[in-house]
């Protein structure tokens, strides 16, 4: 037997550790606030008082889980109020058997940077069930990086401590989820008086791509990936599809 090197030590690390992430992605998305788990969203007008938990219960078993949320208008900001109806023995819950992914691809790892461009910048983002309207999304940056000898500048909009990608690539529509897939990045701590062009070292590591919610109820409403994040490459890492019994479909 071959004594193993330190790369090829560190490649079965990696292996590991993504195993283990896939294993924790399966219990979120089964979880009782998973996307599987998702049965019903409502939306009111703009101006309307939020709708009584009680009346939104009415019509669902007793062992569901309403929760609240609200947005702005996408025409005119005013803000709207919203339920959402949670069931861990939802038909998708009882249908699904996985998500589909890639093996550990090292070569999909990839050192990029972040470009500090404005907090206050926000961008379009069309969503799937918006009929081709956009709603604005905070992007303080665009994340650039070189591949194949060809420049990529991308929209990642703010989230939290993440920087949030919405891509497509080649193997949208044949092998992964149709509507593109999503990828998390630490975002770099910018201080509120950064001069915008600074950069900041970041990782893509497409091995954790995953299928967006979307691809888990048909009561998300996904961003869908901008021009400047579709890739005529194949992607082949990270999430593919949901797997479903024989049969089911969203």
């Amino acid at each position: 037997m071959e004594k193993m090197t330190p790369a090829d030590i560190s490649t079965v690390d990696a292996a590991a550790a993504l195993e283990g992430w896939h294993r924790a992605r399966a219990a979120y998305v089964t979880g009782a606030h998973g996307p599987l788990s998702l049965v019903f969203t409502h939306w009111g007008q703009a101006g309307e008082e939020p709708v009584a938990e009680d009346v939104a219960r009415a019509d669902w078993p007793a062992h569901v889980i309403f929760s609240r949320l609200q947005r702005d208008n996408i025409d005119t900001g005013e803000l709207e109020h919203g339920y959402r109806i949670w069931d861990t023995q939802s038909p998708a819950q009882q249908a699904f058997q996985g998500i589909g992914s890639y093996g550990f691809n090292p070569e999909w790892i990839i050192d990029a940077e972040f470009e500090y461009v404005d907090e206050s910048r926000f961008m379009p983002f069309e969503h799937l069930r918006d009929s081709g309207a956009t709603r604005g999304l905070p992007v303080s940056g665009d994340i650039v990086f070189t591949l194949n000898g060809v420049e990529h500048r991308l929209a990642a909009f703010d989230a939290g401590d993440k920087l949030q990608l919405v891509f497509a690539d080649a193997t949208s529509r044949t092998d992964t989820y149709a509507s593109g897939r999503f990828l998390f990045i630490p975002r770099p701590d910018v201080s509120a008086d950064q001069t915008p062009g600074t950069r900041f070292p970041v990782t893509l590591d497409f091995n954790h791509a995953v299928v967006p919610p979307c691809g888990f109820s048909n009561q998300m409403n996904c961003p869908l990936p901008p021009a400047s994040n579709r890739f005529t490459e194949a992607i082949t890492a990270g999430e593919k599809k949901v797997i479903w019994t024989e049969g089911f479909s969203l």
